[in-house]
């Protein structure tokens, strides 16, 4: 007979509990969490005095409660002192960020890329250099708490490697290991898919906020996804699961970079928009979808054609989906998000014609909140994991930078 948990497992799980909702929702009083977490105010008080003893809160009496009698204290992050490293590294531009506890980006470095144009090697050598750039503008006070990068390719969950990103170059490329030691900050760098992690920010701070069934797609050359099912990511055996851009739509139809044919990533991805207007051989990117787009909503023909389209395959992978998960939401981000707004019609009625009401009748279909950003959101989320579920354990294990 398995005994409950301990005092110390409970107070653990407070403690990370009691944390991650100032880091998702902000400031909040001590009378809003006691509301919130079910617990009494002496215990609310004794949890943030054991987290403000750590430098991971503060708390301030509220600017203007407008209530008679004494005002509950505000419990917030500790934003400018606790910190972790998140990257980003897409087809086309390398990203990497200090990001504060309670998510305020404090500092900022891109570079854009030529599509395949680096090595990993090179990849590694640009964000650690970013990373040390950031470093030295912090405060002697503050702490690094994680480290993380999203990644456009297929990542294994335990060990940080690359499996396969044709996009990028990238194939069984120990990513993870190798940042890690170029950073050398006494901290392991988490690797994770570009579509699960923004999958995972757009639930925590984007338009799925409160939403536990969802599906994030996200879309440059490729096409990648991730799904979260009752709250939860949806990994897979190894951390491979997600992969919808090489789900199959059109047997038989255009060939795709995993070297199979009719991938929704062939059939939606940037390279088959600009062929089917007739742009065959002209740039590719973000705003040359964007011109396509614009160049439909004038009338043009060709262009129109090429996103009605797309607009039909996409929505056909979408009512697979649909099918096959039931999520309350569709979230379509990066050049999807462009898409989407240009073909609503054709994707809706793919949905419409092809599913069960059953499965699609409170389904919602929405842009990301989070734009570019969603994807670097998701690795600042995935590097304050640790620290959100044991606070006090991984300061223990952690020294001032």
């Amino acid at each position: 007979m398995r005994a409950g948990p301990s005092q110390e497992e409970i107070r653990k799980h407070n403690l990370g509990t009691l944390l991650r909702h100032v880091h998702l929702a902000g400031p909040t009083s001590r009378a809003e969490l006691t509301n919130l977490m079910g617990l009494n105010r002496s215990t609310i008080m004794a949890l943030t005095a054991d987290l403000t003893a750590a430098g991971l809160v503060r708390e301030e009496l509220p600017r203007d409660t407008g209530r008679a009698g004494r005002p509950s204290l505000v419990v917030l992050p500790e934003s400018a002192r606790v910190y972790v490293f998140a990257f980003d590294v897409g087809v086309d531009r390398l990203v990497a960020a200090r990001v504060g506890l309670g998510g305020v980006i404090l500092d900022r470095r891109q570079m854009v890329r030529p599509r395949h144009g680096f090595g990993m090697d090179e990849v590694v050598a640009a964000l650690a250099g970013f990373a040390r750039q950031m470093r030295r503008r912090t405060r002697p006070d503050t702490i690094c708490v994680g480290a993380a990068a999203a990644v456009c390719g297929a990542v294994g969950r335990t060990d940080g490697v690359v499996r396969f990103g044709p996009n990028i170059g990238f194939e069984d490329a120990p990513f993870g290991e190798e940042l890690t030691k170029r950073l050398a900050i006494g901290l392991n760098v988490a690797v994770g898919n570009d579509g699960d992690l923004g999958a995972l920010a757009e639930q925590a701070r984007g338009v799925g906020v409160g939403c536990r069934d969802l599906i994030y797609l996200h879309g440059d050359v490729g096409i990648g996804g991730g799904i979260i099912v009752n709250g939860r990511l949806l990994g897979g055996l190894g951390g491979y699961g997600g992969e919808v851009g090489h789900m199959i739509i059109n047997p038989g139809g255009r060939l795709c970079a995993c070297g199979s044919r009719g991938c929704l990533e062939a059939e939606v991805g940037e390279r088959a928009l600009m062929e089917h207007a007739g742009r065959y051989g002209q740039a590719i990117g973000g705003e040359a979808v964007r011109v396509v787009i614009d160049a439909a909503d004038r009338g043009d023909i060709g262009a129109q054609d090429a996103l009605h389209r797309v607009g039909d395959w996409l929505g056909l992978g979408v009512a697979n989906l649909v099918k096959i998960f039931n999520p309350e939401m569709v979230i379509f981000g990066g050049v999807l998000k462009e898409l989407y707004l240009g073909a609503a019609a054709q994707i809706r009625s793919q949905i419409n014609t092809t599913t069960l009401i059953a499965s699609r009748e409170r389904l919602r279909l929405r842009t990301s909140a989070l734009g570019d950003d969603a994807t670097l959101v998701g690795a600042a989320e995935l590097a304050f994991a640790q620290v959100l579920d044991d606070p006090l354990e991984a300061l223990a294990r952690l020294a001032p930078s």
